[in-house]
């Protein structure tokens, strides 16, 4: 393995060479990366439950504070995340299907029962294409009926299944000449054997929990109970697991939830923990994220997907066993990830060689790599934090990779998607040219070899509502703030609805209407964001105090059919400013509204067409910000204005010159126009930043 290699390219070169062998709250004083200039549980689970699992199943998980609500209990209305959805359903998720189709995916699994002569395509570990698209299908599904798409996924997990032997082992690409190299040490580190099962075990449960089909359930059942727990484990008489790229253990887990079977909880943490049997480089170690114990680890390192999936594997196994040294390690690695490796967008990833976390503050804009998977496996990592904890600092973080780093990486008509998402970029660059392979030459493609992020997307944005909300022992939690409604029940039983009316993000006014089935005594907690300076809470038009950013607000009362909550929260734009330590931000600002971070695009400035370069534009920091929506650009959006100048470099002068230099260039005032950072690259080419220079005059 070489520093300098893409996932692609070392997956690629690996398997040839087998064959002949919160951030920080934004608030004043955090110490966090980014400030605001301004200063044992029951043996199984009841067969006619299968509908009411959330996302995760967390019912009865004896250390989750908080439960999950499914994805069925909660209708996202008209407002910003309709429209994604909506567009996910109708375009995205049936032109994926198509891709998936044209670039052989569906071949690999006829080819092995007759029905095609189509050779083997893509990489290692192109099985689990079918499977992401397959859990996209599954959350679709638990939304509603659709009964093309359901009909089609069937079709696609019967031929899936098809290809299951006896033994239970299934995987397209291990078979025939390449037989002989399954589950060998080398192929466990490169070649994604269980990274495939583990998304298959996804696939299936969600498919499972929408329509009570256990088909591709039960072929995972098989691989794990016939061929990996006889064969693979701590036992004198069993060979040794690394996971190579975590995937299994999250998956194991849930499988676990779903059955009852607590070996698979057990085959998690002893993946989870490494085992020496298998000797591995220090450099495979860091890589792979896995291979030693879990709780050795100290801070985030290596590929950045593989980490964010471990640390969500980790979390499952605390939320199942309460071990304390997890949670300490846990605690420790998002301390890390929010002081020194966090975007502002809510992506992770610096590096492009290795697609890794780089060294603390190591935070680049155009070499930002911040692949769209990382930033999902972010997310996904927060939900299981906030599940163990009840706390909003988790929520913080899930709500800016959301809205920032994992929205931008679906095309707004859900047809192309980013693999990387930096937070600057120039078309004219030969970096962005000649660097990347030919698939990523345009930021936004329809198909990648390594397709992971767009079903990955996919399953995303079909599974939102169950982020929402989630219950606890004394009540009922809002995490997230859109045009929804709930109907699900308490833990006592007792049913209860919350709808929600509102602009958000555009605007900070939240209406939640409360109606248990009968009137009773409990809580209702409301997130604070942490971005929210002043906020406002009323119920039933009297003011309650109590509110702090960053934090739930407790509202314990009786409550009674169409109560009322009304929040208000603070959309003033904010200019955001980096640690000192990152470099490549210093002298610059970032805006941020609500939950939204902002870009400029080159092709809305003023003199675009005057060869300004994108650095010689600058914010002037003593001035207004301006905010209007523009409803017919970028499916409508909020735009913003704010004044600044464009720096030309002095005439004449060549790559370096005097600082005393008095021959300067005076600066030309114009005003800057930013829109979301999300709904960049959705029109014709034109760099793009996040971080701008600032100017005092």
């Amino acid at each position: 393995m070489k520093s300098h290699l893409s996932r692609r390219t070392f997956i690629a070169s690996a398997a040839v060479s087998m064959i002949p062998s919160a951030i920080a709250h934004a608030r004043p004083g955090t110490g966090g990366l980014f400030s605001l200039l301004a200063d044992p549980p029951p043996a199984s689970t009841p067969q006619a439950a299968w509908k009411e699992a959330g996302v995760i199943d967390l019912f009865r998980s004896p250390f989750a504070k908080l439960k999950t609500v499914p994805v069925s209990a909660v209708t996202i209305k008209d407002g910003f995340w309709s429209q994604r959805r909506k567009t996910n359903l109708a375009a995205s998720i049936p032109s994926m299907h198509d891709e998936l189709l044209a670039h052989g995916r569906m071949d690999n699994f006829l080819r092995l029962t007759g029905k095609s002569s189509a050779p083997q395509k893509g990489p290692v570990y192109s099985d689990s294409d079918i499977y992401k698209w397959t859990e996209a299908a599954g959350f679709v599904l638990q939304s509603g009926d659709q009964p093309q798409l359901r009909k089609t996924t069937e079709a696609m997990i019967r031929d899936v299944v098809a290809t299951q032997e006896p033994g239970g082992y299934l995987n397209t690409y291990y078979v025939g000449d390449k037989k002989s190299q399954r589950m060998l040490y080398e192929t466990q580190e490169v070649g994604h054997e269980l990274y495939n099962i583990g998304h298959m075990l996804q696939g299936a449960i969600a498919f499972y929990r929408a329509t009570g089909d256990r088909t591709l359930l039960d072929a995972g059942i098989r691989f794990v109970d016939q061929f990996l727990l006889p064969n693979y484990g701590p036992g004198k008489d069993q060979k040794a697991i690394v996971a190579g790229h975590p995937e299994i253990e999250m998956a194991l887990i849930e499988l676990y939830r779903t059955t009852g079977k607590r070996e698979y909880v057990d085959l998690a943490g002893y993946i989870l923990h490494g085992d020496n049997r298998i000797p591995l480089r220090p450099q495979q170690i860091t890589y792979m994220f896995c291979g030693v114990p879990f709780t050795s680890r100290t801070r985030l390192e290596g590929h950045a997907v593989r980490a964010m999936y471990a640390c969500c594997g980790a979390t499952d196994y605390y939320l199942e066993t309460g071990d304390p040294s997890y949670w300490k390690t846990l605690n420790a690695l998002w301390e890390d990830l929010t002081r020194h490796q966090l975007y502002i967008n809510g992506g992770v990833g610096a590096r492009e060689a290795g697609e890794a976390f780089g060294d603390a503050y190591e935070l680049p804009n155009a070499r930002a790599y911040g692949e769209s998977c990382a930033a999902i496996g972010n997310m996904m990592w927060n939900w299981r934090m906030l599940a163990a904890s009840g706390e909003a600092r988790f929520t913080d973080v899930i709500e800016r990779a959301l809205y920032n780093g994992i929205n931008s990486g679906m095309s707004l008509d859900g047809k192309t998607y980013c693999y990387r998402n930096p937070l600057a970029f120039d078309p004219s660059n030969s970096n962005n040219s000649s660097d990347w392979p030919a698939e990523e030459r345009a930021i936004r493609n329809p198909w990648y070899d390594t397709t992971c992020c767009p079903p990955n997307l996919e399953r995303t944005f079909a599974s939102l509502p169950g982020y929402f909300y989630s219950t606890s022992s004394d009540g009922v939690y809002v995490h997230l703030y859109d045009n929804s409604e709930m109907n699900w029940h308490l833990h006592d039983g007792k049913g209860i609805s919350i709808q929600q009316e509102t602009n958000y993000p555009w605007g900070g006014d939240v209406k939640l209407t409360v109606s248990p089935a009968t009137p009773g005594e409990f809580v209702v907690y409301v997130r604070i964001p942490g971005w929210s300076a002043k906020s406002g809470v009323k119920v039933n038009g009297t003011e309650i105090a109590g509110a702090r950013a960053g934090e739930y607000l407790a509202i314990r009362r009786r409550w009674s059919a169409n109560d009322r909550i009304e929040l208000n929260f603070d959309m003033t734009t904010h200019l955001i400013r980096a640690n000192p330590a990152v470099s490549e931000d210093r002298g610059r600002v970032a805006f941020q509204r609500g939950p939204v971070v902002f870009c400029m695009e080159h092709l809305d400035q003023a003199d675009q067409q005057s060869g300004i370069s994108m650095d010689s534009y600058a914010v002037q920091l003593d001035a207004v910000t301006t905010s209007r929506f523009e409803p017919s650009l970028l499916d409508g959006v909020m735009v913003l204005s704010h004044p600044g100048s464009i720096r030309r470099s002095p005439a004449g002068v060549g790559l370096y010159y005097s600082a005393e230099e008095t021959g300067k260039a005076p600066e030309v005032p114009t005003t800057l126009k930013l829109i979301p950072y999300y709904a960049w690259a959705n029109r014709s080419p034109a760099a793009m930043q996040v971080w701008i220079p600032y100017s005092h005059v």
